[in-house]
């Protein structure tokens, strides 16, 4: 039997909704801003995908340490909107529905919308592991897309 649960955030940077689809959009540069992320790799797009990556994360459950490899796509990637789904065996699978939006003073609001299902006996680490990641991440995000948007002064 399946679980399935959702949580979301919302974050704000100085910058334009094409820098923040930029950034959000290419899971290469996800390493600077997920806490489990150790390697990804870019993939021929599967069918129906705009990119196609593997990820290895770094994980733990108590004392113990473990790697997990997963597949992820890109499904959607616009300026307004980002759906990403990535797939872990056994049958656990991330939904991230990400939208911008222009705000005034130059900011953009980025509403993200999480969606995990999982099997039952591993639901509840599952989920706790990628609320805890993907709320690290929108700590982090704020501020990598100021830096993109506000480039330093050249001397």
């Amino acid at each position: 039997m399946l679980s399935s649960d959702t949580f979301s955030y919302t974050v704000q940077a100085r910058c334009s909704p094409a820098e923040a689809a930029a950034m959000l959009s290419d899971l290469t540069r996800q390493g600077e801003l997920h806490p489990l992320i150790v390697r990804v790799r870019r993939l021929p797009p599967r069918p129906g995908a705009r990119a196609s990556y593997t990820i290895n994360d770094r994980l733990a459950a108590g004392p113990l340490r473990f790697r997990t490899t997963y597949h992820a796509d890109v499904l959607i990637s616009e300026d307004d909107e980002i759906v990403t789904v990535a797939r872990q065996w056994p049958a656990t699978t991330v939904r991230n529905h990400t939208r911008l939006r222009a705000e005034p003073d130059g900011l953009v609001r980025i509403d993200v919308e999480i969606t995990l299902t999982a099997p039952a006996p591993l639901f509840r680490y599952a989920f706790r592991q990628a609320r805890a990641a993907h709320l690290a991440l929108a700590t982090r995000l704020g501020a990598a897309l100021d830096r993109t948007g506000n480039p330093p002064p050249t001397a």
